[in-house]
């Protein structure tokens, strides 16, 4: 995964980059792809403010975090990320859930009425049973 890394205020090291890198790595755990992850790292004062935006599927995640350590700050940024995928990954789970459920409407017979019905049925034939053994008595 190729993820863009820009900041104006300081240079980009490997240990930066390995470090942003290894919390987008934990974000493909939940098998969404991420197109075009993004991060841009800013300092005020003496905070850091890390924002990334990564485009999913028919959505864009956007995550910012602030700390006055940098590591801190991308922990806290790989986390928000993580919790966004996560509700993301997990929202057909949830409408299928409700959308899987009965509708019982006006033309679907409930289980007490068929019930009803099978046990008038039983009856009307066990009744016709009898009819016809006591014309063959007679």
């Amino acid at each position: 995964m190729s993820i863009t890394i820009t900041s104006n205020v300081i240079d980009i090291s490997p240990a930066i980059r390995e470090r942003v890198e290894s919390r987008f790595a934990k974000l493909t755990r939940r098998q969404v792809p991420l197109i075009t992850p993004h991060v841009i790292i800013h300092k005020e004062g003496l905070k850091y403010q890390i924002e990334a935006t990564a485009g999913v599927r028919h959505d864009t995640l956007f995550a910012k975090a602030e700390d006055e350590n940098l590591y801190a700050a991308i922990k806290d940024l790989g986390q928000k990320l993580e919790r966004q995928l996560n509700r993301y990954a997990d929202k057909p789970l949830a409408q299928r859930a409700v959308a899987g459920q009965p509708v019982v409407g006006e033309d679907e017979a409930t289980a007490e009425e068929v019930d009803a019905e099978i046990e008038a049925e039983f009856i009307e034939a066990e009744y016709e049973t009898q009819a016809e053994a006591q014309q063959a008595q007679s």
